[in-house]
């Protein structure tokens, strides 16, 4: 049991990445949806690279949802308006004329008139009024002109043109012409008068009951329009698939997808994704572990990737469930852009691509958006850089809209044939998708203080001399504040000539000696007097205190949280090389045979570009600072002896830089040097 005990423990950084493995497999697959996939890319406006496909079951061939649309419109632009015909208006109106007559009828001019034949004068003009109903005026916008209404009437509906019924604007102009054919014209203002008063709309639009009609009618609204039998041919090798062979193969994906599974299948279907899941994720792995040794070392960091991932293939998973119709407004650059912004660029592409075929599985139109997603990341990678830069992240996710809006444009005139067809409210989603890949600069801020990770935003921080460590250092050890910052200046634009982060190398070379802050004056930039405090000592100790300074900068680094990326700027400068000048002084002694070991810095050396850079650089820096008279002769000379000792030393075995890139760095560092010094070449006499 101990001895069980002891292998979980040696191997618990295996097992927590097995263990890592498999819960994002499972996590991911149980995001999926677990329906049959259809083994067919249908890509519209292409030929048809499969065999003659025959239908395999009897299944009917649907309307496209334009189609739909279309027939719901013409519904609600036809839609027959029901009105309600209201009985006790009518008898309120008589009963209020009734009551009101005997006013008119006492008038002076009344009174030559008979007033039984008066009162059903004007009885008649009212019955005139409600014979086809009197409309409600705000209900008069909703009927065109003369439109066939239906107008209910208890248990009775009848059907009336609109123009029939009696309406506020023509009973004016209807009195007048009543009145006009009569001898009781002189009494025409007081009826007037009169039936304003008391006349009221009896017929109402029935909003609630048309509607419902209309939602009857919106219900039997047929989804399908024709049926294909079992082993009839659907579409042959070679033929476009466009038109009703377009419709047919969509009818068919669609029922495939519907059908209902049985428990085993559903099993077989999760061991299939399941498989495919986990074979896209151990290239990932496997490309860590292949190029990525440090990174797939470091469990902080693979979890961090694997987190990234599976965000994103969660947020692309709920908007495919609950808007799929917006399913590119989902800012996948994200994932590029962070990873870029901690790792490099090769790696960013890499995990966007492997979540981008994950995503496969799931979206609709998948050969069209895997394309999408890939260009997009790709233009990513070659466009975003410098984040601590806005304006920079800024054009570069126009350049990716921009991207997106010419891919999208150039598929649907494929599939459409020209671009007519185009639906414009993907070029808004696109847009809302730049806007939303902003979110990556606050993701960074977080995952700096979670993961303590280290991006450009942050190393621009860092950078800054006017912080309390920097500070410090200049206060502390003046002399070696300017040396770091020459060191900073070479290493930036040696860095910038070989497509290295200049930003992380540059601050890794302004904090690489700040633990000469312990003790400044047994090291000579520090020394202002020719007191010097390495004579008072011997060799061994000198050295002693030399190569200390490298322990204790990783200890003030640790203390002031520095990030590891800068911490190994400290411990690597010197890789393992030998304190040679009290290592010679040692063996002057003649104390016999001198351990090496004891003048030799702890390591390790440089396992990245960046880190090879600083060191050349603080080493030629340093060197040339001993010739007393230099010349543009000597300090190439010295940058050559310097760098090729280091390289004979094998302290660049790890750092994955190249000869080419080596000489380079050279050139650069020679020619820094020169301006710093004021050297002309000199010419022959």
């Amino acid at each position: 049991m101990k001895d069980f005990i002891n292998k979980i423990y040696q191997n618990n950084s295996l097992i927590y990445k097995v263990i890592l493995f498999l819960v994002t497999t499972i996590t991911i697959i149980y995001l999926f949806p677990k329906g049959g996939q259809f083994k067919y890319n249908i890509q519209k406006g292409k030929p048809w690279q499969y065999e003659n496909l025959y239908a395999p079951f009897d299944f009917a061939i649907l309307k496209s949802e334009e189609e739909v649309s279309n027939e719901s419109q013409e519904i609600e632009a036809n839609k027959q308006l029901f009105f309600t015909e209201r009985d006790e208006v009518v008898e309120k109106v008589k009963e209020n004329y009734t009551r009101q007559i005997p006013i008119i009828l006492e008038d002076s001019v009344a009174i030559k008139f008979n007033k039984n034949q008066l009162r059903s004068f004007g009885s008649k003009f009212i019955s005139n009024v409600y014979k086809n109903g009197f409309l409600n005026k705000s209900d008069n916008s909703k009927i065109k002109k003369n439109t066939l209404i239906t107008v209910r009437k208890g248990t009775e509906a009848k059907d009336i043109l609109s123009d029939n019924l009696f309406t506020t604007e023509i009973l004016v102009p209807e009195l007048q012409r009543y009145f006009a054919k009569s001898r009781y014209k002189p009494l025409e203002e007081k009826f007037t008068t009169l039936f304003f008063d008391i006349i009221e709309p009896n017929i109402f639009y029935d909003e609630e009951f048309t509607q419902k009609i209309v939602d009857e009618e919106m219900k039997n609204i047929s989804v399908t329009k024709g049926l294909v039998s079992e082993n009839e041919r659907i579409i042959s090798k070679g033929d476009v698939v466009e038109g009703q062979n377009y419709e047919i193969l969509t009818s068919l994906r669609t029922e495939y997808d519907s059908q209902l599974w049985s428990k085993s299948n559903y099993y077989w279907i999760v061991v299939g994704y399941t498989i495919l899941v986990a074979l896209v994720l151990l290239m990932l792995l496997l490309f860590l572990k292949n190029y990525r040794l440090e990174i797939f070392e470091n469990n902080t960091k693979l979890t961090f990737i694997f987190f990234n991932i599976l965000v994103i293939i969660l947020m692309v998973t709920i908007v495919q469930k609950y808007w799929v119709s917006y399913i590119y407004v989902a800012p996948i650059i994200i994932l590029p852009i962070v990873l870029k912004a901690f790792f490099d660029a090769r790696l960013g592409l890499f995990a966007h691509v492997v979540t981008v075929l994950i995503l496969g599985f799931i979206v609709p139109n998948s050969f069209e958006f895997i394309f999408l997603q890939t260009l997009a990341g790709i233009v990513t990678i070659l466009t975003v850089s410098e984040l601590y830069r806005r304006a920079n992240l800024f054009i570069s996710i126009l350049k990716i809209t921009s991207v997106y809006i010419l891919a999208y444009f150039a598929f649907s005139i494929i599939q459409e044939g020209n671009a007519s067809q185009l639906k414009w409210g993907y070029f808004g989603m696109f847009a809302l998708n730049g806007v939303l890949s902003f979110l990556s600069l606050f993701l960074i801020l977080i995952y700096e203080k979670v993961f303590n990770l280290v991006s450009d935003v942050s190393l621009l921080e860092l950078s800054n001399t006017n912080s309390k460590l920097l500070r410090e250092l200049n206060e502390k050890a003046p002399g070696t504040f300017q040396h770091s910052m020459q060191v900073a200046n070479l290493a930036e634009a040696s860095a910038n000539e070989i497509g290295a982060n200049a930003m992380l190398v540059r601050t890794g070379a302004l904090f690489h000696d700040i633990g000469k802050m312990v003790n400044p004056m047994y090291f000579i930039e520090n020394q202002s007097t020719n007191v010097n405090p390495h004579n008072e000592i011997s060799p061994l100790d000198s050295a002693d205190i030399i190569i200390n300074h490298v322990i204790k900068g990783v200890e003030i680094a640790k203390k002031h949280r520095l990030p590891d990326r800068i911490i190994d700027f400290i411990r690597t400068h010197h890789g393992t090389s030998i304190v040679y000048y009290f290592y010679k002084k040692q063996e002057e002694l003649g104390l016999g045979t001198v351990d090496k070991k004891k003048f030799q810095y702890p390591g390790p050396i440089p396992f990245s570009k960046e880190t090879a850079i600083l060191m050349m650089c603080d080493a030629c820096e340093a060197a040339s600072k001993s010739v007393k008279e230099p010349t543009a002769l000597l300090i190439d000379d010295l940058v050559e002896k310097v760098i090729n000792g280091q390289m004979s030393n094998g302290q660049f075995m790890n750092s994955d830089i190249t000869f080419k890139e080596i000489e380079t760095i050279k050139k650069v560092v020679k020619k820094k040097l020169h301006n710093i010094y004021h050297l002309r070449i000199e010419y022959p006499e």
